[in-house]
């Protein structure tokens, strides 16, 4: 049998001793017992025993041989009964798990009754099922957390014992509360509201996009959590008549307290630096905004742009109308939804009272607007059997993004005028939902934001653009802006690619019509950028010969518009917008601010240069490598220009590893 004489409250990770003494057939035996306490505020049993091989009466205490040395502690009796002493009161009761007997109570006997003790594990073990330990620890993580939202609301309503609160409860005055229970530690961070109640008004502001101290006004009121609402007059245009009524000019940034004009950046920085910012937003916004200040943008078109009409339109609904289209076989090809040049003839002389020839100059006015196409691309208009189809009806029609029904019959805009539009909106739409640097997008706000909304109804306007007319740095500007913005807009619509073959599908059937043709991201910068050279790992070019599409492309390429070029990858460049008054000087930026941050590195002792996987995909672009090394040093920061100097000029060999690509979202 086993003797117990005691149980004792020791710290964690302390050590004890202990003897068991065991009688068989009348022969004691005593062991050494070695505990280890773990956890703080538990007890354990405490075995007392004589001395070996001694025969002992276990009801007569006299007959203890037990040395004092032997003895480690003794827990006190009441009413002579052991006493054990309880854990913390805010800890869980344990309970068995099912298929366990009972533990047993805190008392040694209730009601008078002697308390039963449960089994050893080794004992029952075979009651106990799998499904029964994981109820078990299930209902225990319960308990915990019953028990840590109860401590919780003891902080809060517990008038009594102070002491205990002092010692074992620590409030800071930033609103995070910490207080420990045997030996878990719990910080809960409270919400501080206090600011947020005492401003009730609005802070609003007029700016641009791409102003420099409309960006420091931003960061200004972000840096202090302040919400504010910015209108910028570059996206809702009509409220710069706002400003101007309000201000009575229309220069920008402009803050706004509720209704109440506080000034630009020069009034903000005087009350900054001198510490009345608050006191002064306090004041102003103490009580809630009226409807006399400037309001929020909303859903809806409030800019109210005169679409003049095409002069044309009216031809082009007769002949919609009135024209045979249908398919026909032509060159041993089945040719969808087309007409007859002879036909069209027929109707305008028949509609409108023309001779022939006034009706092949319309014709010919028709496919210079892009009303119409030849099938195949062969020629503008003429009488006959060559056939034609309407924009709407030619056949990449359905992966073109911004075709939304029906083509836009209004009065082509210049395409210079509606690339800077693209280009306002666009920055305007990064400046609110990118970081400062822009290697990060929120795609998700992007999609929500009325801002791309407005962007969605702005590319309908790129269906009949006349792309001839741009010259060559506005139309590097226009197609570096135009890529950027189809990424963004393929990445909210179709997802972001996660395969090689859903890359190059990514790249090849998002597309928008422009001028009257298709473009995608690969025809964009491999057909146009790049002047019509092969994609890499591919055979073919992408406008084959007669493509009308060459006519567009520039004559050279630029290898640094692979530095303002975003894929909406981590390793790409971040994504920019470019105008055409800079655009040399915005590439060169590009490139410095790209090689800065990651795409070049130089470990001088191994002679190796790690250049960006971009430079070695497009190494046709770039030419020979010692020559790409010497192009590169104006674009790096003084300590690895001059480190990359020193490999050049040593004579040594340098050697070129290409780093690794991080396809992963740039979100």
């Amino acid at each position: 049998m086993e003797v117990i004489n005691g149980e004792l409250l020791k710290p964690a990770g302390e050590e004890k001793l202990g003897i068991k003494v065991t009688e068989s057939n009348g022969v004691v035996d005593k062991e050494i017992i070695k505990t280890r306490y773990e956890n703080e505020n538990l007890s354990s049993s405490v075995h007392l025993s004589p001395s070996s091989n001694s025969n002992v009466n276990q009801d007569d205490p006299a007959g203890d041989t037990t040395k004092p040395e032997d003895i480690i502690a003794v827990t006190p009796k009441i009413n002579g009964y052991k006493q054990t002493i309880q854990p913390d009161f805010h800890l869980p009761k344990p309970e068995a798990p099912p298929g366990l007997s009972p533990s047993p109570p805190s008392q040694p006997y209730e009601n008078g009754n002697a308390v039963v003790r449960s089994k050893s594990l080794s004992e029952s073990f075979t009651a106990v099922d799998m499904p029964s330990i994981g109820k078990f620890i299930k209902d225990r993580s319960n308990s915990l957390s019953e028990t840590i939202s109860k401590r919780f609301s003891s902080l809060k309503f517990d008038d009594g014992d102070d002491d205990y609160m002092n010692n074992k409860v620590k409030s800071f005055d930033s609103g995070v509360t910490e207080f420990k229970i045997s030996g878990l530690k719990v910080v809960v961070m409270l919400k501080n509201n206090e600011k947020e109640e005492q401003i009730k008004g609005r802070v609003s502001f007029f700016s641009r996009s791409n102003c420099r101290d409309c960006t420091a006004v931003r960061s200004f009121f972000r840096e202090r959590g302040l919400k504010f609402v910015e209108i910028n007059i570059d996206v809702y245009r009509q409220r710069e008549k706002e400003l101007i009524e309000r201000t009575g000019s229309s220069q920008v940034p402009q803050i706004f307290f509720n209704d109440k004009l506080f000034g630009g950046l020069v009034a903000l920085n005087s009350l900054r630096n001198s510490g009345g910012f608050e006191e002064r937003l306090k004041e102003m916004l103490g009580k809630k905004c009226s409807g006399d200040a400037p309001a929020p943008p909303v859903y809806g078109f409030d800019d109210h742009e005169e679409e003049s009409t095409d002069e044309m339109v009216g031809i082009v609904k007769v002949l919609r109308q009135r024209l045979p289209i249908q398919d026909r076989l032509m060159k041993m090809k089945i040719v969808k939804n087309c007409f007859a040049g002879k036909e069209m003839v027929e109707v305008l002389i028949h509609h409108f009272d023309c001779g022939r020839k006034k009706a092949v100059e319309i014709g010919k006015q028709l496919a210079r607007k892009h009303f119409i196409h030849h099938v195949f691309g062969e020629n503008d208009f003429e009488d006959g059997n060559h056939y034609y189809r309407f924009l709407e009806h030619e056949p990449f029609i359905p992966k073109c993004y911004n075709f939304r029904g029906s083509t836009n019959d209004s009065e082509p805009k210049p395409a210079v005028v509606v690339g800077q539009r693209l280009n306002k909106i666009m920055s305007a739409i990064l400046e609110s939902y990118a970081s400062d640097d822009r290697r990060h997008v929120d795609y998700a706000g992007i999609s929500k934001s009325e801002e791309f909304r407005r962007y969605v109804n702005l590319v309908q306007d790129l269906h009949r653009v006349d792309l001839l007319m741009l010259s060559q740095d506005e139309k590097l500007a226009f197609f570096l802006n135009l890529h950027n913005a189809m990424v963004i807009h393929a990445i909210i619509r179709v997802g972001y690619p996660e395969g090689a073959i859903e890359r190059r599908s990514f790249s090849s059937n998002f597309q928008y019509i422009v001028g009257g043709s298709s473009y995608s991201l690969n025809t964009i910068t491999n057909g146009i950028l790049r002047s019509n050279r092969r994609s890499p790992y591919s055979l073919v070019k992408p406008f084959g010969t007669g493509d009308k599409r060459l006519e567009v492309a520039l004559p050279k390429v630029n290898p640094l518009i692979h530095f303002g070029l975003c894929i909406g990858t981590t390793s790409s460049p971040p994504v920019r917008f470019f105008t055409s008054q800079g655009i040399e000087a915005e590439l060169r930026c590009a490139a410095r601010k790209f090689f800065q941050r990651s795409g070049m590195e130089v470990d001088l002792e191994k002679r190796t240069v790690y250049l960006t996987r971009i430079i070695k995909w497009f190494s046709g672009d770039f030419g020979q490598e010692k020559e790409i090394l010497r192009c590169i040093i104006n674009y790096l920061d003084a300590t690895k220009a001059g480190l990359l100097t020193h490999l050049l000029g040593d004579g040594g060999p340098v050697n070129i590893v290409y780093q690794d690509y991080d396809w992963s979202i740039n979100s």
